[in-house]
């Protein structure tokens, strides 16, 4: 026993005397980390713009980077991109942008953005060169808006044309004896044609083939625009698939050059007027945003809000627009006389139509006491657009997609699953004929049916209401524009829909306009976490996220998102886009 209690008391000391040091430990590691030594961007500067990293609508500091010294590899968010190239523009110790242009994550409307601030860098005469090795359609659409761009002699440029691809259920739950009973209310809602069909349906064939026509244009006026050519004569490239090598792109005129990584280095260093292996002072944007001060600051609060992410009820996580987190947060600007406009930028595809409806009435609010824009990113569409509708005046980029004004429900039916594929059965008693209205494990009968379908129906029309009211037009002119069909920002502009074609920035000078605060400074929400907070919840995302990816790769992961996001959806009424869709 005396053995026992002093090989205890030495473990609990030791343990005692581990924790002291830990603690102390990661107080130096906050302290480091919170340390921000301003780096100096140096002499003849020349910023380095990776398109290959996707730009969130709002910048999240990581931790676990801090903690790891790797903060140069956190990511700006897409407007402090757009801020930075505007900022960069005037700024003596940058002399050009370096592209690197191969591939790009980015949405058609984030990458909009980025070319906008591209072309008003070029206002200032500094040069701007794009190089990368196999270029894709959307790292050209961004590229090409360089004074040259750039191409490995051996790589080469994708030019074949837009696609989007859909994936269909409906023959696996066939076989699986799954019912999904689907109940819709629009023609062209297409969020539920993967579990109801094995093909598209002629309305949404129609609709993509406008909407993807609409990207695809705007594609290759901008490649024309800026290889000074025509839209014909790209799309002939394209469909004649004359575009397969490095060198086809050259002798068309869609790069300037095809050339090495050194070569590209010795052209830099001309444009610098150095010699041919000089080094080179690249400075990332990540780098660049901590060297300088390029947020507006002023007298006035203007608040952004970011809604980014799919539509829930409840508080959400980071990913997502969680109802209750932005009702409180709506309200709170709302009553905060130091803010004086909003401006709320959506990306969202929507989802819950509960959720919508909860964010739309604090949007209602807050707009009868101060000037509420709206600005649309990649997506604002079904709950995205009803969250949107209601705003004094919605900014959309041309490439925004949005509309697809309709609803939907899913209630499956696994009965026929559980009997003939697991051997289970189910049986039940009951105090009233519908006490189980929903139950997954038997078929709905015929005036169950009747109910979802009136459910949805009349959340349908609360929708066109809600949209009419907003867009100041009659109930039956939108019930035409409705039926869940998706828009580009350009046509959401014809049919009434959006206010503006505009950015981000656009939406907050207008705001500025409206609250008549030229001199303002910019809150941004919701607001960041503390720093254990982060750091818990960024270890915790990084490590599940990373280890999934790894065990079975890219791919799979985001089709178990998307299976994850449909049995959100089941037995909630949804106002949302499709779901498994994809653009190349």
């Amino acid at each position: 026993m005396k053995g026992f209690f002093k090989t205890f008391f030495a473990s609990l000391l030791a343990l005692i005397i581990f924790t002291i040091l830990c603690v102390f430990i990661l107080i130096g590691l906050i302290a480091g980390a919170s340390r921000s030594e301003k780096p100096l961007v140096g002499d003849k500067a020349v910023l380095v713009l990776d398109l290959s990293n996707d730009f969130k609508e709002q910048s999240e500091h990581n931790p676990v980077k801090a903690l790891l010294n790797e903060t140069e590899k956190e990511i700006p968010s897409l407007y402090d991109m757009v801020r930075l190239i505007h900022h960069a523009r005037t700024d003596s110790s940058v002399k050009g942008i370096y592209i690197l242009c191969g591939n790009n994550p980015n949405g058609f409307a984030a990458s909009e953005e980025l070319r906008k601030a591209l072309a008003d860098f070029k206002t200032s005469k500094k040069f701007i060169t794009a190089y990368g090795e196999t270029i894709t359609q959307k790292g050209y659409y961004v590229g090409s808006i360089a004074d040259k761009i750039y191409c490995h002699p051996q790589g080469g440029i994708e030019w074949a044309g837009f696609v989007s691809n859909l994936l269909f259920l409906k023959g696996l739950l066939d076989k699986l004896d799954i019912q999904p009973q689907i109940f819709y209310a629009g023609k062209f809602k297409s969020a539920t044609e993967p579990l109801r069909e094995t093909k598209m349906t002629d309305a949404n064939r129609l609709q993509t083939s406008v909407w993807l026509g609409d990207l695809y244009s705007r594609f290759l006026e901008a490649a024309a625009e800026s290889r000074k050519s025509d839209t014909a004569t790209l799309r002939k490239l394209a469909v004649n698939g004359t575009i397969q090598t490095a060198y086809d792109a050259w002798t068309n005129g869609l790069v300037d050059g095809l050339k090495y990584d050194d070569q590209i280095k010795a052209i830099l260093n001309k444009q610098l007027k150095a010699s041919a292996n000089a080094t080179i002072n690249f400075v990332s944007f990540s780098e660049y945003a901590k060297s300088v001060s390029f947020r507006q600051y002023g007298s006035e609060r203007i608040a952004i809000i970011y809604a980014d992410g799919d539509i829930v009820s409840g508080s959400g996580d980071n990913e997502q627009i969680g109802s209750d987190m932005y009702r409180n947060l709506i309200r709170k600007l709302r009553m905060d006389k130091d803010i004086k406009a909003i401006v709320f930028r959506v990306n969202s595809p929507g989802g819950s139509a509960l959720a919508s409806e909860v964010i739309w009435r604090e949007i209602t609010l807050a707009r009868k006491e101060k000037p509420v824009v709206v600005s649309m990113g990649d997506v604002a569409a079904s709950g995205g657009y009803y969250i949107s509708c209601n705003a004094d005046s919605v900014f959309a980029n041309a490439n925004t997609i949005t509309g697809s004004i309709g609803v939907f429900s899913i209630v499956p039916n696994y009965e026929s699953f559980f009997k003939n594929k697991l051997g289970i059965t189910f049986d039940r008693v009951k105090t009233a004929p519908f006490a189980d209205m929903g139950n997954s494990d038997r078929p709905l009968t015929e005036i169950e049916k009747r109910f979802f379908q009136a459910g949805t129906d009349s959340i349908y029309a609360t929708f066109k209401t809600r949209v009419a009211e907003g867009r100041k037009k009659d109930t039956a002119y939108i019930s035409g524009i409705a039926q869940g069909r998706v828009w580009t920002g350009t046509r959401g502009l014809e049919v009434g829909l959006v206010d503006r074609i505009g950015t981000l920035q656009d939406a907050v000078n207008c705001a500025a306009r409206m609250a008549k605060t030229p001199d303002y400074s910019l809150s941004e929400y919701p607001e960041k976490k503390s720093f254990l907070e982060q750091l818990m919840g960024s270890y915790k995302r990084s490590v599940k996220k990373d280890l999934i990816s790894e065990e079975i790769g890219e791919e799979p992961l985001q089709l178990l998102k998307q299976m994850k996001q449909v049995k959100q959806m089941i037995g909630v009424p949804q106002t949302r886009l499709p779901f498994m869709v994809t653009v190349n």
